[in-house]
């Protein structure tokens, strides 16, 4: 697996990266057990998880691999920090107790001593962001973090968060992009670019609606048959997004390959992009993720994508006209 830049950092990872939200949940440790040898395997090194998933048990396991299975070395180890908002007297949220609450808790679950990639999983407006990013500070100052990134930040808040802190630079913010969700490319996209910040898509293939499974229904066993997971799956089953799949399952025929390997490839060359997250129930399901490694998509594939699946732009991101 090829390895890229995040961002304008020193740090190189796979240019696919394996996440683990099913993990202790869906996903048993036997099967994560199986993933994270056949991802690292393959030459994969980004391995994304969060304090969140599974109210920390995922991050246990996680933890649990790291050693005897695989060496940690051989791992780029990123989490997020929610930060749960509490009646407690750090006032919850992304205040700088709550983070650094939060990592403490992570380094514990996990078994390490620090983190790789420490992102911050969403903006709180409640609590100044001078606040927030002392966190960042503070974390990479003592070691426990090599490098810090975001999720979820709109352009204008990474912008500010970018220019905010003071010893040290975002790498990385993590954000829904795939064909079906091209809204980041509106502000965020280019408010990354200006600030070297490296781009981690996380639902790449559409929440699962890119891999062509819904087409003709909802099978059994799939997310939109989930009743915790059907609402966060029917988001992308609408009209629009049926053209759009129709146009990447013509385009996997042509190609012979499969409609996720089609969809991963697409977002994963789209500029400033530096690894898609991707999940998996199962070692077969990201077997069928690791084939678009190989996938170099054509120019006029590209561009009848980039077409079907185009966004409306106009003011202020293009003006004047």
């Amino acid at each position: 697996m090829e390895s890229r830049q995040l961002g304008t950092s020193g740090l190189k990872v796979s240019r696919m990266a394996l996440g683990t939200m099913s993990w202790a949940t869906a996903t048993d440790a036997e099967e994560a057990a199986n993933q994270l040898v056949a991802f690292v395997d393959a030459g994969g090194t980004l391995v994304d998880t969060a304090d969140i998933y599974a109210e920390g048990e995922c991050e246990r396991l996680l933890g649990s691999l790291l050693g005897d299975l695989v060496p940690r070395e051989d791992i780029v180890l990123a989490t997020k920090a929610v930060a749960r908002r509490t009646e407690g007297p750090f006032g919850g949220g992304a205040s700088r107790g709550a983070l650094l609450s939060a990592l403490d808790g992570s380094l514990r679950r996990l078994g390490v001593d620090h983190i790789d990639l420490w992102q911050l999983h969403a903006w709180d407006g409640a609590v100044p962001v001078e606040e927030t990013l002392s966190a960042i500070d503070f974390a990479i100052n003592t070691g426990k973090v090599r490098y810090a990134g975001v999720s979820n930040y709109a352009g204008w808040q990474l912008a500010t968060a970018a220019m905010g802190l003071r010893d040290h630079r975002l790498v990385s913010t993590q954000v829904e992009y795939s064909l079906l969700e091209r809204g980041v490319e509106r502000e965020v996209v280019p408010s990354a670019a200006h600030h070297g910040i490296g781009l981690l898509p996380w639902a790449p293939l559409g929440r699962g609606v890119l891999t062509g499974k819904y087409r003709t229904g909802t099978p059994a066993d799939s997310r939109g048959a989930s009743s915790t997971y059907a609402g966060y799956v029917e988001q992308h089953r609408t009209e629009r997004a049926a053209r759009i799949v129709e146009a990447v399952v013509t385009a996997a025929e042509g190609l012979g390959t499969s409609p996720l390997a089609v969809a991963l490839a697409w977002v994963r060359d789209r500029p400033g992009v530096v690894a898609p997250v991707v999940g998996a129930r199962d070692t077969g399901q990201l077997s069928g993720s690791l084939v678009a490694e190989e996938l170099r998509l054509p120019v006029a594939i590209k561009a009848a994508l980039d077409d079907v699946s185009a966004v409306e732009f106009g003011y202020p991101e293009r003006w004047p006209k």
